[in-house]
This record gives C-alpha cells, sequence and structure tokens, in this order.
C-alpha cells in the first residue's frame, strides 16, 4: 500500500507551503512536456554543498533550454536556505543536526500546449527539501552490485532536464535486479549510470567519461578530479571501453545521494576482489573532509 505523502517544506513561486497543498497549473510546460530542468543541492549540517556548483549547472541547463534564469544567485540561495530552516523545524531539530537534499525545479511556465516555446512565459519554480540518506559504513563496506545497459537516452544527456522517462527506465532495470544503479554503455563506451556518474580505476588511475554532451556533469566531476590532485591519484577523462569497465580494478560512482559509493559487482560478476579498494577509500575520506568544509 503506498505510503501517505509527508507534509514536508516546499516553496513554489514566491510561496512557502508544504508537497501537499502545492498546486501547479495542468497546463504547466513542465507537466506538459517535461520542459524544464533541476537541481539537487545536499545540505550537510545545515550547510549547502558546493552551492555555486550547482548554481552553475542550472544556470547551463537553463540557457540550453532557452529559460531566461527567474533570481540570482542570492534569489537562490535564500530558497535554499528557508527551506533547510524550515525542514530543521518539521524535524523538530537545530540545523546543524540535520543532514538535507534541497530539490529546484525550474519549467518554461503554463501555456495551452503546443510544442513551439511561447515567449515570454513566467517560469514555475517549485523546491522541496527532505532528509538526506547517508549510507551507512556497513553499506559502504560491502558495496554495492549494479548491472549494464546500453544507453538509449537522447543526445543532450549534459542538460539536467525534469524530462526523465528514460532514465527512469534505466534505474528499473537496476531495480529488477535487485541492484543500486544501471552503468550504461554507448557505441561501446561508458557513458553513466541511471542517476550517478560512474569511474573506472585501472592500476591506480581514476578514468571517466569525458565532459561532453552524453553525459551530464556531475556536481562531483570537479570535486573527484580535485581529491585526487590532494591525494596524488592520477586522473583522466576520455572514452573508456566496455572492456576496461569490466576489466576495473575498482568502479566508484558518484552524486549527491551516494556521495562516492563502491561497485563490487557487476552484472553478478565481482569487480575487482569483490571488496571496496583503496583508491574509494581515499575518495571517501577526502569527500569527508570536503563537506566539513563546506559552506
Amino acid at each position: 500500500m503506498t505510503e501517505p505523502i509527508p507534509a514536508l517544506p516546499c516553496w513554489l513561486n514566491g510561496e512557502l507551503s508544504n508537497v501537499r497543498e502545492a498546486k501547479v497549473s495542468v497546463l504547466d510546460r513542465g507537466f506538459i512536456f517535461g520542459d524544464g530542468v533541476y537541481e539537487v543541492v545536499p545540505a550537510y549540517a545545515g550547510r549547502p554543498f558546493r552551492f555555486e556548483e550547482h548554481m552553475a549547472r542550472l544556470d547551463r541547463s537553463l540557457g540550453e533550454l532557452r529559460i531566461a534564469n527567474p533570481m540570482d544567485r542570492a534569489g537562490w540561495r535564500a530558497v535554499v536556505e528557508q527551506l533547510i530552516s524550515a525542514y530543521a523545524q518539521y524535524a523538530g531539530k537545530p540545523p546543524e543536526e540535520t543532514n538535507q537534499l534541497v530539490y529546484l525545479q525550474v519549467t518554461r511556465g503554463v501555456a495551452m500546449r503546443d510544442h513551439v516555446m511561447p515567449p515570454d512565459l513566467q517560469p514555475t519554480v517549485f523546491a522541496m527539501v527532505n532528509r538526506l540518506s547517508i549510507y551507512s559504513a556497513e553499506e559502504r563496506a560491502r558495496g554495492v552490485a549494479c548491472v549494464t545497459a546500453d544507453d538509449f537516452r537522447w543526445k543532450k544527456a549534459h542538460i539536467k532536464t525534469t524530462s526523465l522517462a528514460a532514465a527512469v527506465l534505466a534505474r528499473q532495470m537496476s531495480a529488477d535486479e535487485d541492484a543500486n544503479e544501471t552503468v550504461m554503455f554507448r557505441d561501446g563506451f561508458m557513458s553513466e549510470g541511471a542517476a550517478s556518474n560512474v569511474w573506472v580505476v585501472k592500476d591506480g588511475v581514476v578514468l571517466g567519461p569525458p565532459r561532453d554532451n552524453l553525459v551530464l556533469e556531475g556536481i562531483r566531476y570537479g570535486l573527484i578530479e580535485q581529491l585526487c590532485q590532494q591525494a596524488g591519484i592520477p586522473f583522466a577523462l576520455r572514452r573508456v571501453t566496455r572492456g576496461e569497465v569490466l576489466a576495473a580494478d575498482e568502479i566508484i560512482l558518484s552524486s549527491a545521494t551516494k556521495e562516492v559509493l563502491p561497485c563490487t559487482r557487476l552484472d553478478g560478476r565481482p569487480v575487482g576482489n569483490g571488496m571496496p579498494g583503496p583508491i574509494y577509500d581515499k575518495l571517501f575520506q577526502g569527500y569527508q573532509q570536503a563537506k566539513r568544509r563546506s559552506s
């Protein structure tokens, strides 16, 4: 039986409400076409993590869809901080005792249904917040299972759009196998996961796909590179073949909710020795230090 929707705090077009009560028009282009973009900002101990990087990607995504950003950085920051405070009050805790996930969404707005982009629409701005669930030490010690699949999505994967039907299908493939993620390949080369970036470790080198239109550049892209530099780990972005992925010493997933997470089984076979590896351990420790420095 479906659980009732909790009255989590949300923000819609300038008004603080909750997700039970907030309403948008059925003619909103986000509902009709998936014509919008989104961001997900984690907040640790009440502090947004890599906020400026999230805002830069929001700007890029909006620009690709030709939607004017409805707010400046200060405005977005105020919305995020308002929701962090509202969730802390909802949870009955001080903000510094919470880890939260703030979801931001901008759609083109409300208009009669027509594929052509109507000019001068007022964008619909929505944001909501929930608890950020962090993987336990026991889960990280085991690592997670993943499956592989062909990447059947469109060729503008670099836009963080709300049109996520393909990602939903890809993620369901792994859920059907009781796995954590689907690692996708396009023309024999690794692209990314259904809801995460994927990193391959071979002979001590961290490899990831290049920044282009075939991959959504996760906020952790730049962070992983920084952590590798700080730890003296060789790092390279290039095309990674399916064979290299299957022969990897380590496979690591990264996202706002996963942080960095070891994949220890792929298509039912162990990755490396089937346990989280030394590169993952270094990146995880570096990630925790970055969280403590976040502001």
